[in-house]
């Protein structure tokens, strides 16, 4: 009687294949973290060379982990907090992200002196609305107080009254909303405070009183940096 060798002869091709798709699997890489930026013209110049996301995407590729995080800049000028919220869909929740950072308010009060700003109520519950939307599609939102409209340091430049003012509202949707907060206005006021002695309304961390120099840039970058990496 023949004897057949065919399971013996399956078993050690199993015994090779089984390592070769392990190993195979472990090389699989694995989804980027996706990050939306998601704001006006200070956003949008941020994905410009020393824009703070440029900036960023590079620190991250220093520490060689820009195949694991995706950086996306989604910064129109001009942009007030109800445009975002038209936008929203199309400009982040379409690109799945991970998290989302929310840096909006100056054109609320910026433009209020010709008459197309945003009340302090309508801005919350556009705000508010935003945040929810984010949460429901399964990303973390990261919410930023608006900066600075000018940057003398004895609240003398005229908008900032209104800034406190959406600031605060804007700490406490975070707070209401269980949302992580970063207080970029506070950040600018306790440099400013250490870096602008003479008391200049422009140049410490902006260009004009409100869109970032290579310092602004630089601090915005290491201000968010330490929420994505937080020691």
């Amino acid at each position: 009687m023949k004897t057949t060798f065919w399971p013996c002869r399956y078993g050690r091709y199993l015994l090779l294949i089984i390592p070769l798709m392990v190993m195979s699997l472990s090389f699989t890489p694995s989804k980027s973290f996706r990050i939306v930026f998601f704001g006006d013209s200070i956003t949008e110049l941020g994905e410009a060379e020393g824009g703070y996301i440029d900036l960023m995407r590079k620190d991250i590729a220093r520490r060689g982990l820009d195949n694991r995080y995706e950086l996306i800049g989604a910064g129109v000028s001009g942009n007030k907090v109800y445009d975002l919220f038209l936008r929203l869909d199309e400009d982040v929740l379409s690109r799945k992200p991970d998290m989302v950072f929310i840096y909006i308010g100056i054109n609320d009060v910026w433009h209020k002196q010709w008459g197309t700003g945003t009340d302090a109520d309508k801005f919350e519950r556009f705000y508010r609305a935003i945040i929810r939307k984010i949460k429901n599609a399964g990303a973390d939102p990261v919410l930023c107080t608006p900066t600075v409209i000018g940057e003398r340091t004895d609240f003398t430049n005229q908008p900032d009254g209104d800034l406190n003012l959406y600031a605060k509202i804007v700490r406490k949707i975070a707070e209401d909303e269980l949302c992580k907060l970063i207080d970029l206005r506070a950040v600018f006021l306790d440099y400013n405070l250490q870096h602008n002695p003479d008391n200049r309304s422009s140049g410490i961390l902006t260009t004009d009183g409100v869109h970032l120099n290579d310092a602004g840039n630089r601090l915005v970058a290491e201000t968010f940096l330490s929420e994505v990496f937080p020691k």
